[in-house]
């Protein structure tokens, strides 16, 4: 019998972070590593890579058949990035468990040594983020953007191909992958804010299993659990889709946290920014208050969807 099976998605990125959980579990009870099985499965947002996610259902379809074996029993937990979860669960799982935080600042990866600041105008820079493209109009509105998808050594691959000029790509996951690229330069979150949740590895379970959060506690990491829950706030309040160019990242000190957030146009012509202070202790209350406020400042047509 196992101890605990963790289900997640075949990238290589994926595993990694399953690995991750794994051998942080190994080292926190002393078991053999073979006593913890990771068990892939195959999702929806892996295998429909021709069509932008906003137009085939948003983030839920890289999580719904291993939350589905999560709820019936068949894992003990799923382990996520947690950029890529909806704010919004299936009943009975919850999203409370997480590692330290990589690096959450985003990257730049052109072909031939070029930054964001001295790419040639005209030139196509590939990402499948909304959010990324925006934030890239917004710096550079003589760029094109070119929308790709895949996992990482997909996304590079096309850069090296010439598919496309450059790319732009989360930190964390390279760093996981050990993977670092020629020509690759680091964006500055003051100017090129990251996803909410960008470098967390979230885990996933069954909220009333006490087994297994009681297995999960020695992993958990307090101040990026906060900082996450906070964050997840801002962006459940926002109508944090894939059709809405959101960005922002919390940070705790001591018993403070702070939160900097953005909402742009797709066309990174109009943005709206907030940066906000408070208890750790009220996290999400400040994500959630955070959220609704920048959206009311916004306002209704700032983006086509909102009403």
């Amino acid at each position: 019998m196992s101890l605990l099976t963790i289900g997640t998605r075949g990238s290589a990125l994926a595993l990694a972070q399953a690995y991750e959980t794994r051998t942080r579990l190994v080292e926190a009870h002393g078991c053999a590593p073979d006593d913890i099985v990771v068990q892939v499965f195959s999702t929806k947002g892996d295998e429909i890579l021709d069509q932008p996610l906003a137009e085939i259902g948003g983030k839920g379809l890289f999580t719904e058949e291993i939350e589905a074996a999560l709820s019936d029993g068949r894992i003990d937990i799923a382990v996520h990035s947690s950029k890529d979860m909806p704010t919004d669960l299936p009943e009975g799982l919850a999203l409370d468990v997480f590692l330290p935080r990589e690096d959450a600042r985003d990257v730049f990866i052109s072909r031939d040594g070029a930054t964001l600041e001295t790419l040639p105008p005209g030139s196509v820079v590939g990402t499948a983020s909304l959010r990324r493209a925006a934030l890239m109009k917004r710096l550079r509105p003589d760029l094109q953007t070119e929308s790709i998808r895949g996992n990482v050594q997909t996304r590079l691959q096309k850069l090296a191909d010439g598919v496309v000029d450059a790319t732009l790509l989360a930190l964390a996951g390279l760093s996981r992958l050990k993977l670092e690229p020629d020509h690759m330069s680091i964006l500055p979150p003051a100017d090129f804010p990251p996803a909410l949740a960008q470098g967390a590895i979230g885990i996933e379970t069954r909220s009333d299993d006490t087994r297994v959060l009681d297995l999960l506690a020695p992993i958990h990491h307090v101040d990026t659990g906060d900082a996450v829950a906070c964050e997840r706030a801002f962006l459940k309040a926002l109508d944090g889709s894939c059709k809405t160019p959101i960005a922002g990242h919390a940070t705790v000190h001591g018993d403070d946290i702070m939160l900097s957030g953005l909402v742009l146009t797709e066309d990174g012509t109009q943005h709206h920014s907030t940066n906000v202070k408070g208890s750790r202790g009220d996290g999400v209350r400040l994500g959630a208050e955070a959220g609704a406020a920048l959206k009311a400042k916004a306002g209704p047509g700032f983006l086509p969807h909102w009403v």
